[in-house]
Formats: C-alpha cells, sequence, structure tokens
C-alpha cells in the first residue's frame, strides 16, 4: 500500500517551480538583527497554536511496521495522524474494467483482508490517543474510470475520468464501517469511530484527477470531477451519521504548469487556478456563464450562481482547506518568484484572502481554515534531485516553517511527512534515514527552537520561541506539570547551563519567552521523558554586540 510520491510526481512538481532559485522577498522574519541598534522584536503571542498533524508513509499500514510507528509518533507528541486509505487497496477486482457485481455501500462486500491494516491502524491510534485524519485517497478502480484514457496500461496508477457515483458509493462503505457502530463480520464489538477526514490527494496534479485540462489547456476539468467527488462524499457522510464530523477538502498540492502543453493530462495545475474553477469563476473572479461555465460544469446564468451554494455545500460548509505548502527548498517566508497562484508556505495568507473572496461571491462569510496535511524538506544526501537542502538547513527550516505557522490562527495544523527516508532516496523529508538513523530534523521536529532575532545589543532580550512537543502527553500520564529549560554556551567546548526554566502550560507545548542571555554564545532547549532520556533541540547561535 505504499504511495510515496513517484518520479513522476516528482518531476512535475519540480517543472512547475521551475527550481527557481528565488530571490529573497521582504522576510517576515530577520535571521539577525542590524548594527548600532537592538532590532524591534515582534510582540509577543499567546496562541493556542497548530495540532502537530504526521504523514506516514506504509510504514503505519503495514502490520510489520505499524505498531513500531505508532509508538515513535506517539513518543514524539504527534496529535493527529494523516492516513491515505487507497480506494484501489480496498475495491474488488481493482484492475479490472469492468465492475464486479457487489454492494459497493456495505463494507462486508469488500474483501475483509483489504480492511484489515486500516482496521488495526484506527484501533491502535484510538488506544493511543492519538488522532486521525483519514484521507479518501486515489488511485480509484480501473472499473470507476471513464472511457478514453491515453494509456490503459497504467491508467491503475490514475485517476481518469473517475465516477463521483461510484466514489460516493464507497465512502458510504468507508462512513459505515467506521461509524463507531459497526462489529465486523467474526469480531465482538464495534470497531472505533473516525470523524475527522479529508476528500482525496492532491487533485490538482493530473495522476491523481485526469485530465486535469482540455482544449490545450484552456479549459480546467479537473475541478469539476473534484466539485462532483465533494459533493458525493458530502452527501454520504450526512446519511451515515457523519454530518457533524470534521471534513477537509483540498488536499492541494502547491504549485502547478504554465509553460508548453500546461496541465495537459496528466501536468499540475496552480492550486488557485484550480480553485477558480472549481467554484467557478474566472480569472477575475467573476462567475463563469455561457460556454465557458458548461465545460466546466458550472453554472451558465446568474440563476444557476444564485443555487450554487445550495447545490454544494461542501464547498462552502467544510471544516477546512487542507493543503501541503511546500516550499520546494525555498526558505519558509519566500514565495516562488512570478506565481501567484501557488500555496507553498508563504503564500498562505493569499490562499485565505482567495478563499474569502470565492466565498463572498456567493454570498457566504465563511472563512476556512487552513490544514497543512503534507510539509517537509527534502535532504540531501541522500535525495539528489535540485531544490533539496542539506539535513542542517531542514531541520532549521521546519522550525522556522512551524514558528510562521502558529503566529497564524486560521491554520490549525502542522505537519511533518516523512518519518522514514524511502529506501531509493527519493523525497527524502523523513526525521530518519532509510536505514533508521536520525537525521538533523528529529531533534528540530519533536523539540522546537526558533529565536526570530539573533543579534542585538548586550542587556537586551532575545524572543525565545519554542515547543516540547512530547510534554503535554507526559503531564497527562504522570499528573506532573512540565517545563522546559533555556541553557546557553558560550561556544565551543564550553558547557551548558541552565539559564531559565519554562512551565509549559500550553496544550500542543508552545511556550514564547523573553530572555536576556549574558553574551554571545549557543542557545537550546533541554527537557528529559519521565522516567526516560534527556533529549535536547537544535542549537542556535547568537549575538550580542
Amino acid at each position: 500500500m505504499t504511495h510515496t510520491p513517484t518520479p513522476r510526481r516528482r518531476a512535475l512538481i519540480r517543472r512547475a517551480i521551475g527550481v527557481v532559485a528565488a530571490a529573497a522577498v521582504a522576510a517576515l522574519i530577520t535571521a539577525c538583527g542590524g548594527g548600532g541598534s537592538a532590532p524591534a522584536l515582534p510582540p509577543l503571542h499567546d496562541p493556542t497554536g497548530p495540532e502537530s498533524m504526521f504523514t506516514s508513509a506504509a510504514e503505519i499500514t503495514n502490520p510489520a511496521t505499524a505498531g513500531a510507528t505508532i509508538a515513535t509518533l506517539k513518543s514524539l507528541g504527534v496529535d493527529r495522524v494523516h492516513v491515505p486509505l487507497y480506494w484501489a487497496t480496498l475495491a474488488p477486482d481493482a484492475a479490472s474494467p469492468h465492475k464486479p457485481s457487489f454492494d459497493a455501500t456495505d463494507p462486508a462486500a469488500y474483501p475483509a483482508s483489504a480492511w484489515a491494516a486500516y482496521d488495526s491502524v484506527v484501533r491502535q491510534l484510538k488506544a493511543s490517543g492519538m488522532g486521525i485524519d483519514m484521507t479518501l485517497s486515489p488511485p480509484p478502480p480501473r472499473w470507476a474510470e471513464g472511457p478514453g484514457a491515453p494509456h490503459p496500461a497504467v491508467q491503475i496508477d490514475w485517476a481518469w475520468r473517475p465516477s463521483a457515483a461510484e466514489f460516493g458509493q464507497f465512502v458510504r462503505a468507508v462512513a459505515t464501517r467506521y461509524s463507531g457502530h459497526y462489529v465486523p463480520p467474526g469480531a465482538s464489538k464495534p470497531l472505533p469511530r473516525v470523524d475527522f477526514w479529508s476528500i482525496w490527494n492532491e487533485p490538482d496534479l493530473g495522476i491523481h484527477m485526469a485530465p486535469e485540462a482540455i482544449d490545450h489547456s484552456t479549459v480546467e476539468v479537473a475541478p469539476r470531477y473534484y466539485r462532483a467527488f465533494v459533493d458525493a462524499a458530502w452527501s454520504a457522510f450526512g446519511a451515515t451519521g457523519h454530518g457533524h464530523d470534521t471534513v477537509l477538502i483540498g488536499e492541494l498540492a502547491p504549485a502547478g504548469v504554465r509553460y508548453g502543453n500546461g496541465p495537459g493530462n496528466f501536468n499540475s495545475m496552480p492550486p488557485l487556478q484550480f480553485l477558480r474553477a472549481l467554484y467557478c469563476v474566472d480569472k477575475n473572479y467573476q462567475p463563469l456563464r455561457g460556454q465557458a461555465a458548461t465545460a466546466r460544469g458550472c453554472p451558465a446564468t446568474a440563476a444557476g450562481s444564485a443555487r450554487f451554494a445550495a447545490d454544494h455545500p461542501g464547498l462552502f460548509h467544510a471544516s477546512g482547506v487542507a493543503d501541503h505548502p511546500y516550499p520546494q527548498g525555498l526558505a519558509p517566508n519566500q514565495v516562488t518568484p512570478g506565481e501567484p497562484d501557488y500555496a507553498e508556505l508563504a503564500a498562505t495568507g493569499n490562499l485565505e484572502k482567495i478563499l474569502d473572496r470565492l466565498q463572498r461571491i456567493y454570498g457566504s462569510t465563511t472563512k476556512l481554515p487552513i490544514w497543512s496535511t503534507e510539509f517537509g524538506y527534502q535532504t540531501t544526501p541522500p535525495d539528489t534531485e535540485a531544490g533539496t537542502v542539506s539535513p542542517q538547513t531542514a531541520a532549521y527550516y521546519i522550525n522556522w516553517a512551524e514558528y510562521l505557522t502558529w503566529l497564524d490562527p486560521r491554520q490549525r495544523s502542522y505537519d511533518q511527512y516523512l518519518l522514514t527516508d524511502p529506501s531509493n532516496n527519493s523525497f527524502a523529508t523523513g526525521l530518519l534515514t532509510a536505514a533508521g538513523a536520525p537525521k538533523p530534523g528529529l531533534d528540530a521536529y519533536r523539540m522546537p527552537l526558533f529565536l526570530p532575532v539573533t543579534t542585538t545589543q548586550k542587556g537586551h532580550p532575545l524572543d525565545v520561541w519554542g515547543c516540547v512537543r512530547p510534554a503535554p502527553d507526559a503531564a497527562k500520564a504522570t499528573h506532573r506539570p512540565q517545563s522546559v529549560e533555556i541553557q546557553f554556551s558560550t561556544g565551543g567546548s564550553a558547557p551548558f547551563r541552565t539559564v531559565e526554566h519554562v512551565p509549559i502550560t500550553n496544550r500542543h507545548g508552545y511556550f514564547e519567552v523573553r530572555h536576556t542571555f549574558p553574551g554571545s554564545g549557543d542557545v537550546r532547549l533541554t527537557w528529559s521523558y519521565p522516567h526516560g532520556p534527556e533529549i535536547h533541540s537544535r542549537t542556535v547561535v547568537i549575538t550580542l554586540r
């Protein structure tokens, strides 16, 4: 059930980004201060902060590794695990172009062996106290696809004109099984309830929802298929007792292709272009009319637009929009130059504005929250693709990225993808190498540390932001309050000493304090697991002048 990013997917994303050595935009955060005067510190904040979400790969659905993976994620303090549930993995005769005779809404009509790994994960996550984001994911079975696929020999890896009606029946089966009341054949008690869902994965990427665009890429059609998928899933959730669950739409890839033949069949579409077509507006945010509307499955008249929100409730009442805001090697505060329709992390504010604008067009005041459900930096070594960064830079960047996410209360999650690098050294965003050795990102993820300003005058404080991700679980387990030590060293071989104890009272482990350090040197965080090892954050160098 491994569906880690394929070489083709990575190539598409790389083409979309262009692997540009981007010039820095006006920095939101500076890494060092100026010369003669102490730099201004940002105001102190006290948000609850995003929950930590973790996206693992086959490790979590492989019975041989699932238990150890879940235990590791629990030790890291993860709040919720993003688990893709692959339609073709569950569907009977998935490789056949002819649908077998079975009731696709009945979970018992699917092979019991196909459910086993997912049932186990749902039970184990429930027992661990971690939440689950179950993502109803491609590929579909071939019998649920439309005719005319250009490459039928490999069509099983794609989603060619997938049927929303068949998808809706599949969602009913899944939602029924994980309703909290369903007792599988041969079992004595019901499976745990799942109440957090995502609809599909990266529908703006052609291998997941094709064709993306037709007529020389001038007509976006993948948004039409995805709109129908959201409608079908929304109806299925309502019919199976999940009408009040958390349901995310989007799961957007952050980039897309404009040059050459553009998105075409299997390339990628810039996510904001995808959203405009999804909500049936043109590039000027005017409702589509006439043939332009009809070709995209949109209402062609003003009367039809007036019914649009009622006809597609999932687009207006979803719990949020899931984004995969990979910066693709750029610093977390940099956008890709010349690409206003991208949705990498630094462009999240623009994504929020566009979503609000799309809602207002139809008279809605909904402000959909943003959920990050895939994020990370590819590292070299071992990944040799362009746009990767060193493991040390990745550790720094993921802490910076989480800080920026924390500053925005509309961003509800901060995601890490993956736990372990793939064995082929591709898309190496893991916290561990393929051999299981810790990368610098492991310490950075488990206990983030970021100083928005690292250079100031002597006698002036610096802002210290961080998170002890496992601390809230430790406090619950021991019924004892937790605190973290801020430690300082003058550098070189000088030992670290504790300069401040900070109570951890935030439910996700976050804190922010101001501290006046005695001089230049190194700063780190230290915390100890109850009855376990002492752990440290990455080290940050500060300069006092």
